[in-house]
């Protein structure tokens, strides 16, 4: 049980129904797709939907109470005793329930965000931590003014640790997000070009990261990228901890040693390993290892559980492929800072005499967007072997490419069918094929084509 309808009352006084009754409220949900027994309905009115007008469904499949926009006619099919809270704006009450439930449970809260990263940090936190706290966490990447509130209160109500993934497109929507979830710990991951269509320019894209500060607990602690000199003002601000390749960081990573299984590592003279390829892996590790020393996890324990971290999917993922080839599927999105972070961990990758990029448009550039995607032909080196790219804007990066690398293998191809028919060929146990683009470009299909 979260609550009950009854507990309610003090958030939302003005009732339909038998709201003083002591129901119990077991979760909260948006969407009649999934499971309702026990649940509170909370209805969001969007452009081209309404959800008020599936209380029907949440009824018939088990909802036990419902927050309602009070200009909203409630249905006569509804029954007399049904609880309803009549609010001015469902999603604005959401929130504020999350607001409600997090103070009531009380965990320890980890913010996470950044332009690149912030789901792999969130996850290797969470399991870093499961060692030993009751830890939960964002699942997916529902990290909006709907998902975090819903993370929230999706927690059990013995949740000791919280840690919650944080995502935006435009200025204020953080601020939002921190000023319900009350971190006592914020990490800010980096700052890449992701939304800059909407922001302007990298330097707002720093500035609506750090509004997770607005919500940090007065005592709390910022974990922060320190190579990224956008992020140094907010040093300033807040205590901290700076982590990075560079020596002026607080913890420094040094020593980085990437195999075809595995990257190891120094931070601040200790040793980890962990089953991810790249220095930007490194780095995101290293976050969770500041906050698991933070809490008090001993250097042991977070190796033990480094060496088994759960991620989600479709985010760097190796898998053996046909012909004993080695996939890496990093499809779920992608922008310029990531893209160049994945090609470079196949640069460094000593396994392989055929290395294959099959990479595709990033989206939200903005009018920069054709000069962002040429900008990553400079990333290709005479290390990798064949270039397959689709879609328009990553018709640039075949353009340069074959500019820049005339003895580079670099095609482009008008279809998914195209390109998987050109790939399978050259799948061998020696060859390593890196597939990354924006989540809207559905490169997994391609990905499933080659295991």
């Amino acid at each position: 049980m979260l609550f009950t309808t009854q507990a309610m009352l003090q958030l939302f006084p003005n009732t339909h129904g038998a709201t003083a009754d002591e129901i119990s409220i077991k979760h909260v949900a948006t969407d009649t797709r999934v499971s309702m027994n026990h649940a509170l309905f909370v209805p969001i009115k969007g452009e081209n939907f309404n959800g008020h007008d599936y209380l029907r469904q949440a009824i018939e499949q088990g909802a036990v109470a419902a927050l309602w926009n009070k200009n909203e006619n409630i249905p006569a099919y509804v029954p007399t005793d049904f609880p309803i809270f009549l609010v001015d704006n469902t999603l604005t009450a959401l929130q504020q329930l999350a607001a409600y439930y997090r103070e009531l449970v009380d965990p320890h809260v980890i913010g996470v965000t950044g332009s690149n990263g912030k789901t792999t940090t969130k996850d290797i936190i969470a399991s870093v931590l499961a060692g030993k706290f009751k830890t939960h966490r964002t699942q997916g990447n529902l990290n909006n003014h709907i998902g975090v509130p819903l993370t929230i209160l999706s927690m059990p109500n013995d949740t000791e640790v919280l840690v919650v993934e944080m995502g935006m497109n435009h200025f204020g929507e953080i601020e939002v997000l921190s000023k319900i979830a009350q971190p006592n710990h914020a990490v800010i991951t980096n700052i890449g070009e992701s939304h800059i269509e909407f922001l302007g320019s990298r330097a707002g894209i720093a500035k609506a990261k750090a509004e997770i500060l607005s919500g940090l607990d007065q005592e709390g602690k910022l974990i922060f990228d320190g190579d990224e000199p956008l992020l140094y003002p907010y040093q300033n601000t807040v205590a901290n901890i700076s982590i990075g390749f560079n020596e002026t960081n607080a913890i420094v990573i040094k020593d980085v040693v990437i195999s075809s299984s595995s990257s190891t590592f120094y931070y601040n003279q200790e040793q980890y390993s962990i089953p991810l390829l790249g220095k930007h892996h490194v780095k995101n590790a290293s976050f969770a290892i500041a906050i698991a020393k933070e809490l008090g996890v001993k250097p042991q324990m977070i190796r033990e559980k480094l060496a088994t971290i759960e991620l989600t999917g479709m985010r760097f993922e190796t898998a053996k492929g046909r012909n004993g080839a080695t996939i890496i599927d990093d499809t779920y999105n992608a922008s310029p800072t990531s893209m160049r972070a994945a090609i470079e961990v196949v640069k460094e990758l000593k396994a392989y005499d055929k290395k294959i990029l099959v990479l595709g448009d990033m989206f939200e550039l903005g009018e920069n967007t054709k000069a962002y995607h040429r900008e990553i032909a400079e990333e290709i080196t005479k290390d990798i072997h064949y270039l397959c790219t689709i879609g328009e804007s990553a018709l640039e990066i075949h353009k340069a490419a074959e500019q820049r690398l005339p003895a580079l293998k670099s095609n482009h191809f008008a279809t998914k069918n195209d390109l998987i028919q050109y790939l399978q060929p050259l799948l061998t146990p020696s060859t390593v094929v890196l597939l990354k683009a924006s989540r809207g470009m559905k490169l997994e299909e391609v990905s499933k084509q080659l295991v």
